[in-house]
């Protein structure tokens, strides 16, 4: 007999006793686990699959549908089951590409080949419902290198073979379909109960259910700034002829090549925010800057670029942070659990904001407050603040974007930025490194030079901050009236030695440790990159130290 303690999205849930060599089907089908929310398991935070046997004392984690993780898997098997239903369908398969995510999708293309149509879409959406309601078995195991070649060169993958690393690679198996995905995917196709595709010339979206959901149900609203700022990316990627890690790797092994394309892409930030600042200078009546985005976007280095491109186009910037506008904590709004919510736009004192903000566009002088984050009171700041004729006020917090933070300023008056990392570049054509995935990688670099954080910590701390992005930010972002990509395609290649030093102090026990396994498989992909490459006006810079720009 062996213990079992067994758990459900990582808790306790009871300790069982079970016979040797029993099933994970077995052991979950006499209990009372809600079965038909489960979309994986794992064995001592290995993923398992249901016939895997219990050869010794364990943790057996049951994973739901309704899990940060969970939605993560259940997105991954759906893009599998789209893959192998355009394989079934359509010649040369192996050039269809997911591109970034958009909306409550992911934007879907063939890569440097035909449009896709209306009735291709309908035809692929038909295939896919065909293989989940077959119920179809999804069998991942590991191949030699020698052996995936093999497979991939049959399927005309060389985006997967050129980017092979390690002597055992993971496969998964779905009929005489393969492909390789770096994430865990579900073992049956039928565990996806609702997606959806949308046609969107020249290609199609990929709708999944919300998270906690199991149904779509409302319509797609494409954020037609968001996928233009994408297709914009996509130019910059054509600039660099840079698609694929791979491209990358290949441009490192050349000193002087990887140096040119940092210089390059760096240039094509400092291009877009004097495209900004042109705009700015020519609305004459803008005098507040609303800069928003979620964590780790780079805002504050942006914020910094742009008021010295302002400056050269003859516009002063004054600063005003928007969290010295926070009611005293007394005041401060809270979560349903309790917690106080500083993320909520009620956390600030939106009277007295736009007060001052009327004053100031009125040519009046004010004093505006400074916030102790000690005490948790507003406290006088001693700063007069009054805006000339070409002065300008930035502001840079969550809620810029939201009007009703500044409801008391005309239209005219306002410039709303959003800035955020957004795609970064593909491992290959089916494996994306989502936006959250850099993001969250530049957090951990942030958090431990500057605040002392673990990196267990911080992706502990994670979920939280997601959920407060699309609570304060997403929503909002079509508002925005420049949208600046935050992203560099290098970045991953600099970061690489500080962070898997970081993820891999991770204890195998904690409640991070998955996670951190899968930052590290991407992280991993990309070769090291020199940090004195990186110039110090950079937006890394904020995230690695040594930046121009004092924080």
């Amino acid at each position: 007999m062996y213990q079992v303690e067994l758990r459900v999205n990582g808790e306790f849930f009871k300790t069982i006793e079970v016979k040797k060599n029993s099933k994970i089907i077995d052991i979950i089908s006499e209990d009372e686990i809600e079965k038909d929310k489960i979309i994986a398991y794992t064995i001592n935070r290995e993923y398992a699959n249901s016939e895997t046997e219990i050869t010794k004392n364990c943790i057996l984690n049951c994973l739901y549908y309704n899990t940060p993780r969970g939605h993560r898997l259940y997105q991954d098997t759906a893009a599998f089951i789209m893959m192998k239903a355009f394989h079934n369908l359509f010649p040369n398969p192996g050039r269809f590409v997911i591109e970034h995510s958009i909306g409550d999708g992911v934007f879907c293309e063939i890569f440097k080949g035909d449009m896709l149509t209306p009735e291709d879409c309908e035809n692929l959406k038909n295939e896919m419902h065909r293989i989940i309601d077959a119920k179809l078995l999804i069998e991942t195991n590991e191949y030699t290198t020698e052996e995936a070649k093999e497979i991939f060169t049959r399927q005309g993958r060389l985006d997967v073979i050129r980017n092979l690393k390690g002597n055992k690679i993971k496969i998964s198996k779905c009929g005489e379909y393969y492909d390789h995905f770096l994430n865990p995917i579900a073992e049956n196709t039928s565990v996806i109960r609702s997606f959806d595709l949308v046609y969107h010339a020249p290609g199609v979206i990929l709708r999944f259910p919300k998270i906690g959901e199991l149904e779509i149900t409302d319509e797609f609203k494409m954020p037609r700034q968001l996928f233009n700022t994408h297709q914009e990316h996509d130019k910059w990627l054509n600039i660099l002829r840079m698609h694929n890690v791979a491209d990358l790797n290949k441009a490192i092994e050349d000193y002087y090549q990887i140096r040119d394309i940092i210089q390059i892409e760096e240039a094509l930030h400092a291009k877009k925010i004097v495209e900004i600042a042109d705009e700015i200078e020519r609305k004459k009546d803008v005098k507040i800057i609303l800069i928003a985005g979620p964590s780790s976007s780079g805002k504050t280095t942006f914020a910094k670029r742009l008021s010295i491109q302002l400056r050269v186009n003859g516009i002063t910037p004054h600063v005003i942070g928007m969290d010295d506008y926070f009611v005293d904590r007394t005041r401060t709004p809270r979560k349903e659990n309790g917690e106080l919510d500083f993320e909520s736009i009620n956390a600030l004192d939106l009277e007295l904001l736009n007060s001052d903000l009327t004053k100031v566009l009125n040519g009046e002088e004010i004093e505006p407050p400074k916030y102790n984050f000690i005490t948790g009171k507003s406290e006088r700041s001693y700063r007069k603040l009054q805006l000339l004729e070409d002065e300008v006020l930035i502001m840079e917090g969550i809620h810029g974007l939201n009007d009703k933070l500044t409801q008391s300023v005309p239209f005219n008056q306002k410039i709303k930025i959003y800035v955020s990392a957004l795609n970064n570049l593909n491992v290959d054509y089916h494996n994306r490194i989502a936006t959250s995935d850099s993001r969250k990688i530049r957090r951990i670099m942030r958090d431990s030079a500057t605040r002392g954080h673990t990196a267990e910590q911080t992706i502990l701390m994670w979920d939280s901050v997601h959920a407060g992005e699309k609570k304060n930010i997403f929503p909002f972002q079509e508002n925005a009236d420049f949208m600046f990509n935050s992203i560099l395609t290098y970045e991953l290649g600099v970061f690489k030695e500080k962070v898997l030093a970081l993820l891999k102090r991770i204890h195998k026990q904690s409640a991070a440790y998955p996670e951190a396994q899968r930052l590290i498989q991407i992280v991993e992909q990309v070769y090291f990159i020199k940090e004195e490459l990186v110039p110090r006006n950079s937006i890394l810079r904020e995230f690695i130290g040594g930046s121009i720009f004092n924080y």
